[in-house]
């Protein structure tokens, strides 16, 4: 089971700073949605630069345009890059296809979907990698809840975890062996992430 660190509304300098500090308990390093806006793919060859040993995940959130921002995010050093699950198929298949080209892998963020028959077609897509997510405004009212692993039951997939998992949570979460869990503010938000990380790290 791996950890992933997901970077958010973060300056460019507090992101290279947290990771610094809990780089020996991460696997994966997420540069977030809103880091990437604030700070271009620029960061993203920051992040792959300085911690070249290290997954990076460039969290697009990918809607349209697929294969030019699957190429940005590739090109930029990441391994991984991201799509939401409501996109259109052709949409997904290309990114699918510029991520085989670059040896590369591509996320489907399954957030607010509720619909197997959605989850069956991403299957038949070829998707093997999606994300399990409960995003930042939806947790003022609740947080990640091992309910939604049913959305994936018979299905083949790796499988990553994310929304609200701090030290109270992760327990639940690892007791259904995703592949990865992603862990944001829990740590970035600590007063000592590499504690928090440490502490984490444990549990799996």
């Amino acid at each position: 089971m791996k950890l992933q660190l997901a970077l958010d509304r973060l300056t460019r300098d507090e992101c290279i700073r947290i990771v610094k500090e809990t780089e020996k308990e991460m696997d994966i390093i997420e540069v977030g949605t809103g880091v990437i806006k604030e700070y271009g793919m620029a960061i993203v060859r920051e992040m792959k630069e300085l911690f070249p040993d290290k997954q990076i995940v460039a969290d697009m959130k990918t809607c349209d345009a697929g294969k030019h921002e699957a190429l940005q995010a590739f090109e930029a050093g990441a391994d991984i890059t991201t799509v939401m699950a409501f996109s259109a198929n052709s949409t997904i298949t290309d990114m699918l296809n510029v991520a085989s080209d670059k040896g590369s892998r591509l996320m489907v963020d399954l957030l607010e979907v509720r619909s197997r028959e959605r989850v069956k077609e991403l299957h038949d897509l070829g998707v093997d990698l999606v994300s399990l997510h409960v995003g930042k405004d939806k947790q003022a009212e609740e947080s990640f809840n091992t309910d939604l692993f049913s959305l994936l039951k018979g299905f083949e997939f790796e499988v990553t975890v994310a929304g609200g998992i701090n030290l109270d949570k992760i327990s639940a979460v690892v007791q259904e062996k995703p592949d990865t869990i992603i862990v944001g503010s829990a740590i970035t938000k600590a007063e000592d992430p590499k504690k928090v990380a440490a502490r984490m790290r444990a549990y799996l």
